[in-house]
């Protein structure tokens, strides 16, 4: 005997006979009752509070060492306590590296979630595993993109949550596409369809001629011109829509209509319009692409924008330190600690304080979630280049607004800061939490490959941040 369920005796007592009538006729536009109950199985039965209305997705490519910022262990032997110092902070317990005394000033305004734990040690895989939430299927230097694997936090904001201004698009991404030989997954909507991709952008905001290519109209052609000639090609592709039409088509129909309503909406130009700062602001947030990308995150914040991700750099590292991502073996003579101290700490202690002080400022930081993490942490052990390698066991996220507790440590490493002491959470953890903190509730399904019904997180949001 099938189990009782108690939406399948909401739906018969919803769907009254008239009700029913009534849908039957919808049925024209696709609207079925097995539709209607399929719909129903997936609603989620609550939803939890919305403490953000935006999020700031802050990725560090190439993957921060918690040792040389936020989880130092001074008192560890030789080999693994690293080259810096700590210093206090304004919070009693949260000391951080003395090369970030300006986030020293800060930390009352952080929540630091300090035991991050898994098991991806390639770069493709963890990162995939960040920006989704989701485990990759193998831990696998050369894992690739397919509609198999998950869709980027935005594109699930996006589908779940959208903004209803048709001029603005939920989700950004910019100024990078990140790769470690082939794309990194996880980055657009996969088998969400285009529709749901972010806005993707790519020009340099810290450039002279920074502007929005993807919102400028082709030279001779007016908005009404263009809008005129997709009514045409409408009209011209009606008898191919009442065929099979793909997914995959039918997604570049809505994102083309989002891009049209996108093209006419001096909005979404103004927030990308960075001449409109004071250039005393410009140069807060550091005249560098990392910083000028935040500061164009908390202009989108300002605009309505719910979901933004800032990549770090294109790269997972590079050979100098005027390039590249936090991925630091020392290979080719270099070394771990030159580079992150003229690149890497130096740009976290300018962009990351002035960023959660503006949004303070402008009364936005309660209601905006910024998250600061990478796809893992750093070895405990320093190497034989003087430097560190890849660490999943153990690593830091920091947390600040939109809902979370101010001044806060969650979890904590172990004596050399190699595996959680307690409360271990995983990348899983922290997706429920942004979604909880977003009033989406985690246990939701959305459809995948095979329209089978799959959850956006299979993590707990971590109550104990949560104000």
């Amino acid at each position: 005997m099938k189990p009782f369920n108690p939406l399948d005796a909401a739906v018969r007592q919803v769907l009254t006979r008239r009700a029913a009538l009534r849908v039957g006729g919808l049925g024209l536009l696709g609207l079925t009752l097995p539709t209607l109950a399929r719909a129903a199985e997936s609603a989620p039965a609550r939803l939890p509070t919305a403490r953000a209305k935006s999020v700031i997705f802050l990725f560090q490519w190439g993957g921060p060492s918690h040792l040389e910022t936020f989880d130092m262990k001074p008192d560890a032997p030789e080999g693994i306590r690293g080259l810096h110092k700590p210093m206090s902070s304004n919070v009693a317990g949260l000391p951080v590296n003395a090369r970030l005394p300006r986030m020293a000033k800060v930390m009352d305004k952080v929540c630091l979630v300090r035991s991050v734990h898994h098991t991806m040690r390639n770069h493709n895989s963890a990162a995939y595993y960040a920006l989704t939430g989701h485990a990759p299927p193998l831990d696998d230097i050369r894992l690739k993109d397919s509609l198999e694997l998950y869709p980027a936090y935005g594109s699930v904001v996006d589908r779940l949550a959208p903004l209803a201004d048709p001029e603005l698009p939920t989700a950004v991404a910019h100024p990078h596409v990140i790769s470690d030989g082939s794309i990194t997954p996880g980055q657009h909507a996969s088998f969400l369809g285009r529709a749901h991709d972010p806005f993707l952008v790519r020009g340099d905001p810290n450039s002279s001629d920074f502007s929005l290519p993807e919102l400028s109209l082709p030279a001779g052609i007016s908005y009404e011109r263009l809008s005129a000639r997709r009514e045409l090609q409408k009209l011209i592709d009606h008898q191919a829509h009442l065929m099979d039409h793909a997914a995959s088509a039918r997604g570049l129909d809505a994102y083309y209509e989002k891009a049209m309503a996108m093209l006419h909406s001096d909005k979404l130009r103004g927030a990308f319009n960075l001449a409109a700062e004071p250039e005393a602001m410009r140069e807060r947030y550091g005249r560098t692409t990392y910083g000028q990308s935040c500061l164009l995150a908390r202009r989108l914040v300002e605009a309505g924008v719910k979901f933004t991700t800032v990549y770090f750099d294109q790269s997972i590292g590079g050979q100098s330190d005027s390039e590249g991502g936090w991925d630091t073996h020392g290979f080719n003579n270099t070394r771990m600690f030159p580079i992150i101290e003229k690149r890497h700490l130096p740009i976290l202690d300018q962009t990351l304080p002035t960023l959660l002080t503006d949004l303070d400022e402008r009364g936005l930081l309660d209601s905006t979630l910024v998250v600061w993490m990478g796809e893992f942490g750093r070895t405990p052990k320093i190497n034989t280049n003087i430097s560190r390698d890849h660490w999943p066991d153990c690593y830091t996220v920091l947390f600040a607004g939109g809902g979370v507790k101010r001044g806060f440590a969650h979890g904590a490493s172990d004596r050399q800061g190699a595996y959680p002491a307690e409360n271990m959470v995983r990348p899983d953890d922290i997706a429920a939490t942004m979604y909880h903190l977003l009033g989406i509730d985690p246990l939701t399904e959305v459809r995948g490959q095979g329209d089978r019904p799959v959850p956006i997180t299979s993590g707990r949001p971590i109550l104990e941040v949560v104000a």
